[in-house]
């Protein structure tokens, strides 16, 4: 599958916080908790430049990626896609390239979270080559 050639992939810059945090809320299964602000989002990107990307078409955002990695292991966040976008590989490229570019930095490994009752989310990262592991399970802490 070919994308749309007026869609362009591109970086995530912080000038694109609002728009993104758009598409963030308005898309389904997206969840956020502390430290998902507009400042965190910001702060992760001069954190983790060059990996975090975004989709633009006729000058709109219409998918974007928070991914980053502490050294040993990647994270995407919040891929979304806008609803009139997907299922046309939009997604899946994003991810591709989201884990070339954690390849490129000496990154072997990938996470994602998915809410377990998110089922699109679920079947979305198995497509792209996700394994779900049921030997874990994920604790969250305050600070």
């Amino acid at each position: 599958m070919s994308l749309d050639p007026k869609v362009t992939i591109r970086p995530f810059a912080e000038a694109d916080i609002p728009e993104v945090w758009e598409l963030w809320t308005a898309s389904e299964g997206v969840g956020f908790g502390p430290g998902d602000t507009p400042a965190g989002t910001a702060q992760f990107l001069r954190e983790n430049p060059g990996l975090s990307l975004l989709a633009t078409k006729e000058g709109g955002i219409v998918a974007a990626a928070l991914c980053g990695h502490d050294g040993r292991r990647g994270f995407i966040y919040h891929l979304a896609v806008a609803v009139d976008h997907r299922r046309q590989g939009l997604g899946a490229e994003i991810v591709r390239r989201c884990l070339r570019g954690l390849g490129q930095q000496g990154i072997e490994r990938c996470q994602v979270v998915v809410y377990a009752s998110n089922a699109g989310a679920r079947t979305f990262w198995e497509t792209v080559g996700g394994n779900l592991r049921s030997d874990l399970v994920v604790f969250s802490l305050p600070t």
